[in-house]
């Protein structure tokens, strides 16, 4: 091997290495048009049955059973977003300069009632709070209401984005599809174009299956909120489910939330014969929503939808959570999906492979 070969070996690399460099910036710095496009083939997997029975059963051409599912999918939005605008405005009034004293006011009378039946207990465990400065930032909070407020402008023009984009992918499906095929290596476009179908499939599959699982909850968190008299019941109750997109933390934040909305749903009540026993009986209630979701339909959902056993979705999970934390563990299962489509296609002798990819 001679000098001019290793130099020629090192330019190489050199080059290799400040092409990754390169791309990695131009990532870093297109990374929101990046997640607008993540976000919007999520959108198009999910309407992806919608769209094919509106073709195949009512025999709309494409574009038409595109917009029409468009169309559904605004209403949704529109009609969460009302939703939300009691909630919004009544929290505003509350956390405004005007109603910054009521509201110190108000969590201090509960936590003095939380401290005086813990008391009656000899249970001292919230002496400290007394001396907390728990109020100092509250005079921030309409700075904060501010800041939110003037990022609608860029939501504007992401909500925007995503539909556009969604729209494309809704109309030719295909156009994703030619895109990877152009980057991958010759004599692979078969294989590959066979694994794009499969994923196609099973990542619809497990999309519609997420919004099952989280309408599931929905549904019971709003029951047991209406049947204590909760204020916002479902704005709550739908605040909750969708919390339960994160595995095995989102339920901890929501049983947090619910509790707190749980308790200051019912300020200027006795603590110990009103705000206590709601509470507990909230939170019970929520308990066993999740055990349902946990051993019911979580499982059985994921499950089939996948075509994974449940054994392997929790400890990819798990993976997914320790490598990258919250995020990991929301994209571990579509992820892991992906990754077993492939090494069917490409690697199936594999006697490891051909056992985690039997179902698929």
């Amino acid at each position: 091997m001679n000098s001019k070969i290793i130099s020629t070996g090192i330019l190489r690399a050199i080059a290799i290495i400040i092409g990754v460099a390169l791309l990695g910036y131009f990532l870093l710095m297109i990374q929101s048009v990046l997640v607008y496009i993540i976000i919007a083939a999520i959108i198009a997997l999910i309407a992806r049955p919608i769209i094919l029975f509106l073709r195949r059963k009512l025999k709309f051409p494409n574009t038409i059973a595109v917009i029409s599912t468009m169309v559904v999918f605004l209403m949704l939005l529109v009609g969460i977003i009302g939703m939300f605008i009691p909630l919004v405005i009544e929290q505003g009034e509350n956390l405004s300069l005007l109603q910054t004293d009521k509201l110190q006011t108000d969590v201090q009378n509960i936590i003095i009632e939380i401290n005086d039946y813990f008391k009656q207990k000899n249970i001292n465990i919230l002496s400290e709070l007394k001396s907390a400065d728990l109020f100092s930032s509250l005079e921030s909070i309409p700075n904060v209401l501010n800041s939110i407020i003037g990022t609608l402008g860029s939501f504007s023009v992401g909500l925007f984005s995503v539909l556009f984009i969604s729209f494309f992918f809704m109309k030719d499906s295909r156009m994703l599809k030619s895109a990877i095929l152009v980057v991958i290596p010759k004599g692979t476009e078969k294989r590959f174009s066979s694994s794009l179908e499969k994923i196609n499939d099973l990542l619809s599959r497990y999309f519609i299956g997420l919004v099952i699982q989280i309408t599931i909850l929905f549904i019971l968190y709003t029951i047991i909120l209406l049947i204590f008299g909760i204020s916002n019941a479902v704005v709550i109750a739908f605040l909750c489910a969708l919390l339960n997109i994160i595995p095995y933390v989102g339920p901890l934040i929501s049983a947090f939330l619910m509790m707190i909305l749980s308790m200051t749903s019912n300020l200027g009540q006795d603590f110990q014969s009103e705000i206590l026993p709601t509470t507990i009986y909230v939170m019970i209630g929520f308990i066993l929503a999740q055990l349902v979701d946990n051993f019911a339909s979580q499982p059985i959902i994921f499950s089939k939808t996948t075509k994974s056993h449940p054994l392997e979705i929790f400890l990819i999970i798990i993976i997914g959570g320790l490598l990258m934390g919250p995020l990991g563990m929301i994209i571990a299962v579509p992820s892991y999906t992906v990754i077993k489509v492939i090494l069917k296609e490409f690697i199936s002798d594999n006697k490891i492979v051909s056992s985690l990819t039997k179902d698929i």
